[in-house]
């Protein structure tokens, strides 16, 4: 359990001490809320940058780093690092297969275990993608310095741990 008060990330809507509103959260004050933003926003330009230059959604460029990092890895076991449900892995997976970018090995005859590899044809696409992707996230990152990315990074693996340990609670 935190001991953050609440109301270090509440507002009033109206912006006075007494308000008959009820509290609500702030946009600017609540780095939960700053965290969604800034993700939902991530993920909407990438998904028309990639689109436009390269054909595919940021969905499948997931894909590609995933399989790149990891060749051979389950729907389950990508879903689960990259935090994104299995759906939408095995429908990525599936787009890509027809496009010809990954192939998949079943494994032990059971045609619902499938290992995920990336053809020449995706290894090219994501040799292709990958100095967009590094110029898009140096513009992101603009203005900080080594010392503080490294402390920015830690705090978000702290965030993702924290809500790991959230999700094995029961409700």
């Amino acid at each position: 359990m935190s001991d953050l008060p609440d109301d270090l990330f509440l507002i009033l809507p109206d912006g006075s001490e007494d308000s008959p509103a009820a509290p609500t959260l702030d946009y600017s004050r609540n780095p939960v809320v700053t965290v969604t933003f800034a993700g939902n926003r991530l993920t909407r330009n990438a998904a028309r940058a990639y689109q436009k230059e390269f054909g595919i959604g940021v969905m499948d460029w997931r894909m590609l780093v995933m399989l790149t990092r990891d060749p051979g890895c389950s729907v389950g076991q990508a879903a689960n690092l990259t935090g994104i449900d299995k759906a939408a892995v095995s429908r990525a997976l599936q787009r890509m297969e027809k496009a010809g970018l990954v192939r998949a090995e079943v494994r032990g005859g059971d045609e619902r275990r499938k290992s995920w590899f990336l053809t020449e044809a995706g290894h090219a696409l994501h040799a292709q993608m990958l100095p967009r992707a590094l110029e898009r996230q140096r513009d992101l990152l603009k203005g900080f310095s080594p010392e503080e990315l490294t402390a920015f990074t830690g705090y978000l693996q702290r965030f993702l741990d924290n809500m790991a340990d959230q999700a094995d609670t029961p409700e």
